[in-house]
């Protein structure tokens, strides 16, 4: 018999160890808590996870739509294509929440393949935009509380370097 603290509590509950089991943590396992990558998900998540609480819960609308009606208030026209890339997610994702938008009636489409159409925020879709924008904003003063401007512009620059060179390892790599 040997024991492993699956709760987080401190007590560490008995189990059955299967034959051929490790029960030692590995030499080079990452130190979960000094790990950038998990810590920017784990930041990442649970912004994602309030943001769209309260979407959910105010609007009827989740993260994925406000980032479409975001980006089209941010540069009307755009295509389905266009978004996608600019948001950085699966097209799968922008096409659900066009549908969605489009079904509310707080976006329109343009003439043109699909894909390739442009999209614009009809008056409710600029309305909704205006009572969504500042419940994502506060996900951002949270996470900027207590820092100075210059302290923001330096964090900021800091998290585009980060990203340009994720990418660029990503595209040598790939």
């Amino acid at each position: 018999m040997s024991e492993g603290d699956e709760s987080g509590s401190g007590r560490r509950p008995s189990y059955e160890v299967p034959p051929g089991a490790l029960t030692e943590p590995l030499a080079d396992a990452l130190v979960a808590d000094r790990f950038t990558p998990r810590l920017l998900a784990l930041l990442s998540n649970a912004l994602v996870w309030r943001e769209s609480h309260e979407l959910r819960r105010q609007v009827g609308l989740g993260t994925n739509d406000w980032r479409v009606v975001s980006a089209l208030a941010t540069n009307p026209g755009q295509s389905a294509t266009a978004v996608t890339s600019f948001l950085g997610v699966n097209k799968a994702v922008v096409s659900k929440s066009v549908s969605t938008l489009r079904d509310r009636g707080l976006i329109v489409l343009g003439d043109g393949p699909r894909g390739s159409r442009p999209m614009f925020l009809t008056d409710a879709g600029a309305d909704m935009h205006h009572v969504m924008q500042p419940i994502s904003a506060r996900g951002e003063e949270i996470i900027l509380e207590g820092m100075s401007a210059q302290e923001v512009t330096a964090f900021d620059d800091l998290l585009r370097s980060m990203l340009v060179r994720v990418r660029t390892a990503g595209a040598a790599e790939g």
